[in-house]
């Protein structure tokens, strides 16, 4: 298949079935301890790989899809968002699925569960850990066995991440969209005369901080790009939730997939000629200034156990040694509850 139908609008990945993903800076965990939801501190620049010919490694080109920069040990989540119509998303971190810890596939599996059910998961910071929880994503080099892909794998071949959407079958979502013709309908009829009617869903509030231009790619010889890769650092509360629908609900075959390579800063500007971020803010800065944590609580979820393949994995300060930043961990005032396209092609290839 193809991947011509995922496109980039500004820095979110918009893939079929009306699903949109966004990569979020985020402050990084210590990894001892459970924690609250650590906050948004802008989005990743995302670019296509194929915008910068010889620039980028030929075993990239070859695999299509995008990049972004990343500093060793910057943390990231996934934010997810859309068009409202249920999707399946398979998320995978060196070709490893981050739910269920197996290979990556082209076909979804429910025992275990190898995806993600959107609209009803809003994001992603990490693997699953079962109860409740999952260990934070964090970037490091490929070759030191400290990814997910290595430890899991014995190899680290991939790196990356790599997004996959099956949508509904024709006849669920013929079903879908009928369902949510009659409840509009209903709402109309019930909405008062004069009125505004009800208000439409809030889209999440897009992360801080503004893109950098996009960069014309500099002439550059190729060369094997400081490729990087996800392990895991710190355990945070978050629900990875169980689908309830049949799988025969969903769509045999994925609607689209894109291959999301992860670059370090210096390759990054070398890449694009743009500066990448800045790196975040160090934890105990934020945390004194008083901004805001979350913690998330759905009482209806149904959380996915723990997965098997993923219990071993270790966090990367095994390899990097201690963490030397400073923690703070932030006061209850600070801990927030919540809960209860456009653009150019992204090219596909071989991976």
């Amino acid at each position: 298949m193809t991947g011509t139908t995922v496109r980039i609008d500004g820095n979110t990945l918009r893939l079929p079935g009306g699903v949109a993903v966004r990569f979020i800076r985020t402050l990084r965990l210590p990894e001892t301890g459970t924690h609250p939801l650590p906050p948004g501190l802008g989005e990743f620049p995302v670019r296509r790989v194929e915008d910068y010919g010889d620039a980028v490694p030929e075993a990239w080109r070859a695999r299509g899809g995008v990049m972004l920069p990343v500093y060793l040990r910057e943390a990231m989540w996934l934010s997810f968002a859309g068009t409202g119509e249920p999707a399946a998303l398979q998320v995978g971190v060196g070709k490893v699925c981050a739910v269920s810890g197996r290979p990556w596939s082209d076909r979804l599996v429910r025992r275990p569960q190898n995806y993600v059910v959107l609209p009803r998961q809003p994001w992603l910071d990490g693997i699953n850990s079962g109860e409740g929880t999952v260990r934070q994503f964090v970037a490091v080099p490929l070759g030191l066995g400290a990814t997910v892909e290595g430890q899991v794998t014995g190899e680290e071949a991939w790196g990356g991440v790599q997004l996959q959407t099956f949508p509904l079958n024709d006849r669920e979502l013929a079903r879908w969209r009928a369902e949510q013709e009659r409840q509009r309908a209903a709402r109309a009829r019930s909405a008062p005369v004069g009125g505004f009617g009800p208000a439409a869903p809030m889209a999440a509030p897009p992360a801080p901080g503004a893109a950098p231009a996009y960069g014309a790619a500099p002439a550059a010889a190729p060369r094997a790009a400081a490729a990087m890769g996800l392990g895991v650092g710190g355990s945070m509360r978050q629900e990875v939730y169980r689908d309830d629908r049949p799988l025969s609900d969903w769509s045999g075959r994925p609607a689209g997939r894109v291959f999301v390579h992860l670059v370090t800063p210096p390759e990054w500007r070398r890449i694009t000629g743009e500066p990448a971020p800045p790196s975040p803010v160090d934890r105990a800065a934020y945390t004194a200034a008083g901004l805001p944590w979350f913690d998330y609580y759905d009482e209806d979820a149904r959380d996915l156990a723990p997965a098997d393949a993923l219990e071993g994995v270790k966090p990367v300060g095994n390899w990097l040694g201690d963490d030397h930043e400073p923690w703070q961990a932030p006061s209850s005032h600070q801990v927030t509850p919540l809960g209860d396209a456009p653009g150019r092609p992204v090219g596909d290839g071989d991976w």
